[in-house]
């Protein structure tokens, strides 16, 4: 078997430099990236054209060297698979058809049905498990039910999730029966990435910091314990990332509460913080700031040696605290890499 160090590292293993990837490296601070999603016409024929994503997932390996790939798809591809309306407005993000009625939870398609919207992404995956360099470790992810069902809601993207608490407050058996579907369809997205060839998988809660006290627990904590408990059922070994964005002090026992086997960490938690209460439960990934993919250099390496000394006495994977950025300089991005590898 080739040396894939993340592997390495969400088995546990402390290791001398720590692996590195970057989430959303395939994006559009990249000018081949934009050049293929020209290519494509829009995001949502990017998503679904398995050459064209396999192309702009590579891009970033071939650019950087990074130590993982991780599959270009979106989130809200799940709820468009069970019926949503979706499409992408340029330079405003995402617009669903929402779902606030039981009328509208009753429009939804049964999991089953989800696979032959989603064929694209599976064929994805396997032309990247054959074309990644065989030290490259592929991750496959998709959307925690928390965060897919904000976006559900309110049918857009919003800065405080208010229409998915607001129904979470009003109908909470409805809001549960949302989160319950989200949830069935996760697991069955997720086990056809590793069927065809995701090593790892990575499950991205980014409004999951909006939910406090009990309503964490139960609509952030417990959802994903579920899918990690089954994903691992059906595949013994699968190491799995879990990333409860701004989850602050709920990040402690998130390893233990989920079954995750990394606890990726967004930036605004201290990395000395985070090394003493979450580190010591097994591997962490981040969490550098992306605002210094756009503002480079003293202030960069000084950042980056910090975190990578700060979690230095356990398992970790270098990262971002949240998504590089499209104004972000392809330039930093070498800096960081080589900062960590310590050239």
């Amino acid at each position: 078997m080739p040396d894939k160090t993340i592997l390495r590292a969400l088995a546990g293993e402390t290791l001398p430099v720590p692996p590195i990837w970057m989430m959303r490296q395939a994006g559009r601070y990249l000018p081949e990236y934009r050049a293929t999603r020209e290519k494509a016409g829009d995001f949502l024929s990017l998503c679904y054209t398995p050459d064209l994503a396999a192309e702009v997932t590579l891009q970033p390996i071939r650019r950087y060297g990074f130590d993982a790939a991780i599959l270009f798809a979106d989130i809200l591809l799940v709820p468009q698979a069970l019926g949503a309306d979706l499409r992408f407005v340029t330079g405003e993000g995402p617009r669903l058809s929402t779902v606030t009625t039981q009328a509208d939870f009753d429009r939804l398609g049964p999991v089953s049905d989800i696979h032959e919207t989603l064929s694209p992404v599976y064929e994805t995956v396997s032309i990247l498990s054959r074309e990644l360099p065989r030290d490259t470790t592929l991750i496959g992810f998709a959307g925690a039910p928390w965060t897919v069902a904000t976006y559900m809601i309110a049918g857009r993207g919003t800065p405080d999730q208010g229409p998915a608490h607001a129904l979470k407050a009003e109908n909470r058996a409805l809001f549960e029966a949302l989160l319950e579907r989200i949830t069935e369809a996760t697991i069955e997205y997720l086990s056809k990435q590793v069927e065809a060839g995701a090593e790892v998988v990575k499950l991205f809660d980014s409004w999951a910091g909006s939910l406090s006290g009990a309503d964490f627990d139960a609509y952030a904590t417990a959802p994903a314990k579920r899918i990690i408990a089954e994903l691992k059922a059906r595949h013994p070994g699968l190491p799995v990332i879990a990333f409860p964005r701004e989850a602050g002090d709920k990040y402690i026992g998130f390893h233990k509460a989920t079954g995750a086997d990394c606890v990726a960490l967004d930036n605004s938690v201290a990395a000395d913080w985070a090394a003493a209460n979450v580190q010591t439960d097994g591997c962490v990934q981040g969490n550098l700031a992306p605002g210094h993919m756009v503002t480079g250099g003293q202030n960069l390496i000084d950042e980056t040696r910090r975190i990578v000394k700060a979690f230095s006495n356990g398992p970790h994977i270098f990262n971002l605290g949240h998504g590089i950025t499209p104004d972000a300089d392809p330039a930093n991005v070498q800096l960081m890499i080589d900062t960590v590898r310590g050239a």
